[in-house]
């Protein structure tokens, strides 16, 4: 991923996939989380495919449209076992 060193790259892919995993798991599409959350859906997209690098804000629209807390994106994601 041009821009990103590869351990930045492998953590924003963790996240995505832990993201698209919580959004399957509660049945819902990413054009509808996208709506909840006031996001477009390519950016939701980007997310899960570990191409977006998403800030504070845009974390917590999307947990709080899944009704999740945001910790639970970064519980299985190795960048956090290593702290």
């Amino acid at each position: 991923m041009p821009g990103y060193c590869k351990a930045d790259a492998e953590i924003l892919k963790q996240f995505g996939a832990a993201l698209g995993a919580k959004r399957e798991a509660l049945h819902i599409s990413q054009e509808k989380l996208a709506e909840r959350a006031g996001l477009h859906r390519t950016y939701i997209g980007g997310v899960e495919q570990g191409r977006r690098n998403l800030g504070l804000l845009n974390i917590v629209k999307i947990a709080t449209a899944l009704g999740v807390n945001p910790e639970e994106f970064f519980i299985d994601c190795d960048c956090m076992k290593k702290m």
